[in-house]
């Protein structure tokens, strides 16, 4: 419930909570930042990528590093920056988040989903993608928690710590130090975007800005505008019933055991029963034969591979709360070059690509992997995320869900059970939304309150790997906050 009235005996209460947690983030805040060279931080600087190992030439600057999220810990986040093609001055910042919970969003965001570079098959150069969104915004990528990736605590017992809640509050921590190190992007409009387990991170961060802002200093204000989440987790019992559902409607269960599944499953229970437990793992057993991200693509079968002749096994991770028992949940997606994580490993383990990237600094005892193999226990994980989403609303920000509409992880069937769980009305009905070349890109409704759910036609759970030339068009126009179009163009 929201406080928002001064006459509201809880307004006060809140207000000094918020005052009492924006005076903890301060404490965490750098200070050696503040140092500036040239009118701008030396940090700033220090961080330059000046370029890659491999890398075509480009005209846009790149920053990576280190941003310290809790001193007293040694916990610091690492980052990967890309300046816009053109106008960076005018264009805004995007920050993407991959989910997991424990995976690399440099892995996979930037390296094989929407940034500018892709490692090769040969694991020593980069080739460019011509549809990396940083034509559209300021592009930040972020490796969260802590133990993601080259980011890093010199506290072991953070790792028995890690939730949604440490998460949220170490990112904003790490926007408002980086803010600092880069002040000529502080006035800029910000969004926040990401998938899968980043149904959680995004709108968790998202309130935790919002919520800040009310009682920041004006230096640290971030000028949050919006979000828009991808293939998202968003609501345990109506994400997993729309993932059996859907796995029926697309000829991937029999009748037999859909219809047993339906019989002795309850999604709303905890725990379930030992006939439902057995009946899953029925289902689970199709998703050995076929990539549960993306039901019409292959599978990596290179005898070489050393990424994906994993790719069956286990990941750490939980959510939702029943599925996450068994281990076909945690698997990891492949894009539509299903060896591609395989190149991306190899490429970010080099020793010079890490030198120039200013990773790995402290000499961290694992090599670079997707998704941490040190994450085995997550403190929190609501069963619902709408609670927040409906305060979001209400709150003004731009919020966009999008589903591509060939994966079996998070289904579009389960995101359209979970909007509807909302109640919001339609403000414009379901409609068909159009790419170039004449083509239906999706399918697109629009509701009371600004929210905007779009389907991609074609695409797996990383929507940006299957169908990037569209997935660029509908951040465009997100980020100009104008519909889809309704007609061929």
């Amino acid at each position: 419930m929201e406080f928002r009235s001064p006459h509201h005996p809880q307004y006060h209460l809140r207000r000094l909570a918020l005052l009492l947690l924006a005076s903890t983030v301060t404490i965490a805040l750098a200070s050696a930042d503040d140092i500036t060279r040239g009118g701008l931080p030396a940090q700033q600087e220090a961080d330059r990528v000046v370029r890659l190992p491999g890398q075509p030439t480009v005209s846009f600057r790149q920053y990576a590093g280190y941003v310290t999220v809790n001193e007293s810990h040694g916990r610091a986040l690492f980052y990967w920056f890309f300046e816009a093609t053109s106008n960076p001055h005018q264009k805004p910042v995007l920050l993407w988040l991959n989910g997991g919970p424990g995976c690399s969003s440099i892995g996979f965001g930037e390296a094989e989903e929407l940034g500018p570079f892709f490692p090769k098959k040969d694991g020593k150069t980069l080739k460019f993608n011509p549809y990396s969104w940083n034509q559209a915004a300021n592009l930040l990528f972020l490796e969260s928690p802590s133990g993601v990736g080259f980011s890093y605590s010199n506290t072991t017992n953070d790792i028995n710590e890690l939730g949604d809640t440490i998460t949220a509050k170490d990112s904003y921590v790490f926007l408002v130090n980086w803010f600092r190190r880069f002040p000529q992007f502080r006035s800029h409009e910000f969004y926040i975007s990401g998938e899968s387990y980043a149904g959680h991170y995004v709108p968790q961060l998202a309130e935790v800005i919002f919520d800040n802002n009310v009682v920041v200093d004006k230096r640290d204000f971030i000028n949050l505008k919006g979000f828009m989440i991808g293939n998202a987790l968003l609501d345990d019992e109506t994400d997993q019933r729309g993932m059996i559902d859907y796995a029926w409607d697309h000829a991937v269960l029999s009748d037999q055991v859909f219809h047993d599944i339906r019989a002795t499953c309850n999604f709303s229970a905890d725990p379930v029963s030992n006939e439902c437990n057995n009946k899953l793992n029925e289902y689970f057993a199709v998703y050995r034969l076929i990539d549960m991200y993306s039901l019409y693509v292959p599978t990596c079968v290179s005898n070489s591979s050393s990424v994906n002749s994993r790719q069956r096994q286990a990941i750490q991770g939980v959510a939702p709360g029943l599925f996450s028992k068994f281990a076909s949940w945690h698997t990891r997606p492949a894009g539509y070059d299903p060896c591609a994580s395989d190149y991306t490993e190899v490429y970010l383990n080099r020793p010079d690509v890490q030198r120039a990237l200013h990773a790995n600094t402290t000499g961290i005892p694992y090599p670079w992997i997707h998704c941490s193999n040190n994450i085995s226990f997550w403190s929190d994980a609501p069963a619902s995320i709408l609670p927040i989403i409906r305060k979001l609303i209400k709150g003004g920000l731009r919020i966009w869900v999008y589903s591509g509409d060939t994966d079996g992880r998070i289904p579009v069937t389960s995101t359209r059970y979970t909007l509807r769980k909302l109640g919001l009305r339609t403000k414009r009905k379901w409609t068909p939304w159009y790419a170039d070349h004449k083509q239906v890109g999706g399918w697109t409704i629009e509701y009371e309150g600004g929210l905007k759910f779009v389907t991609v036609r074609g695409a797996g759970h990383q929507v940006p790997t299957f169908a990037p030339r569209r997935s660029l068009q509908l951040l465009m126009h997100f980020l100009a906050d104008r519909s889809l179009p309704f007609k061929p163009f």
